[in-house]
């Protein structure tokens, strides 16, 4: 079948997105030809500003456009506790609960010797450096999966030996299921239920 070439080469940048398969990439191509040239334009430099300003914070690993992200920026916060997440999308997903009101630090990623990921490719060093006399404590905020226990244990070794509480997310968090995909009520729950592991 012919497909204008613009149209073609349009669906295959598309499917690079998760879950986007040719005919999705289609249906948003088709639903673009509506938008008007102003609407395109806006969309395509939103995408180019997006990969030119977004950064991660030298402080916390989060996702930020600054070199250092609103929640590190902001002193009001509780100093004396941190929070351990696996991505970004788990910083969002907890601060929508406003049930905490500590500092996060995001490893962008989990220990998976099967994928190749080790310890050092985390961004676990920096938080070592970031312990200091003002934490009392520290949350594992991990996805219930075989490599978020792996992670956790890893981290739990590290932070023995520094004298500070260590807690974790209660597992009325489903095992196998992601933080990003829990509602609001259901983390919080967790939160309120977690236990002190050292």
């Amino acid at each position: 079948m012919y497909l204008p070439k613009s149209f073609e080469e349009l669906v295959k940048n598309l499917s690079i997105f998760p879950g986007v398969g040719e005919k999705t990439a289609e249906r948003y191509v088709y639903s673009l030809l509506d938008r008007d040239e102003e609407e395109i334009k806006n969309l395509s430099e939103s995408l180019v500003n997006f990969k030119k300003n977004i950064k991660y914070c030298e402080c916390c690993g989060c996702l930020s456009d600054y070199d250092k992200c609103e929640i590190c920026s902001n002193n009001s916060r509780d100093k004396s506790t941190i929070c351990i997440v696996e991505d970004s999308k788990s910083v969002f997903s907890i601060e929508k609960t406003k049930k905490y009101m500590g500092y996060y630090h995001v490893l962008n990623g989990l220990i998976s010797p099967i994928e190749g990921i080790n310890p050092e490719d985390l961004n676990i060093s920096t938080l070592i450096n970031r312990i200091d006399e003002n934490v009392k404590e520290i949350v594992i905020a991990l996805n219930p999966s075989i490599e978020g226990e792996v992670t956790s244990m890893y981290i739990q070794k590290i932070l023995e030996k520094m004298h500070v509480k260590v807690s974790r997310l209660s597992y009325g968090i489903p095992m196998g299921s992601d933080i990003e995909y829990l509602d609001p009520i259901m983390i919080s729950k967790a939160w309120d239920d977690r236990k002190t592991i050292s």
